[in-house]
């Protein structure tokens, strides 16, 4: 027994160290760099969120989860309409007809019609990738001098409030 100990300690320690790596290289606490197409609008870019708390939500139409995602997101924007925090829906899809991973903005501008939220474009996923989203749904949170706020908040219960679970976070930078 003690040799396998001994064996998987070495093993055991690499892993904890590559996983400790890999926590430490997540991009939170520094200046975001971004620009998002708007689709009835202009771009959303860092700069002109600052002095804003933004939440910014990243999915795809085609998820079971966006409308569960944008009916919390609504609510949370007109819980917060009033305090300072922009609220922004992003579709990750293709804006290519050849992908198989494509919605026109058609599509999407119905989308938020529906939902009364503002709906931006990161063709493919760029943007979120380098803001250290690596599921869908995720919500990024940005404080009021741009910075990202904490790691991406991954997946999404379907029947928990996103108020409720984004309020604390929220009410922290405000």
């Amino acid at each position: 027994m003690l040799k396998l100990i001994r064996k998987s300690l070495p093993i055991a320690l690499t892993l904890a160290a590559v996983a400790a790596g890999q926590s430490a290289t997540f991009p939170q606490n520094h200046p975001a760099d971004f620009s998002f197409r708007g689709i009835d609008g202009p771009a959303v870019t860092s700069e002109s969120l600052h002095g804003q708390v933004a939440v910014l939500a990243f999915g795809a139409s085609w998820l079971p989860l966006t409308r569960t995602q944008m009916e919390g997101l609504k609510k949370l924007a007109d819980e917060y309409a009033n305090r300072g925090v922009a609220v922004y829906w992003i579709s990750t899809e293709s804006d290519s007809q050849k992908s198989k991973n494509f919605a026109s903005d058609e599509q999407l501008r119905a989308l938020g019609q529906k939902y009364k939220l503002t709906v931006l474009r990161d063709p493919d996923g760029v943007v979120s990738k380098k803001l250290g989203v690596d599921q869908l749904p995720s919500i990024v949170l940005l404080d009021k001098q741009g910075n990202i706020s904490g790691a991406p908040i991954g997946g999404m219960d379907p029947e928990g409030s996103l108020v409720g679970q984004l309020a604390p976070r929220l009410d922290k930078l405000l």
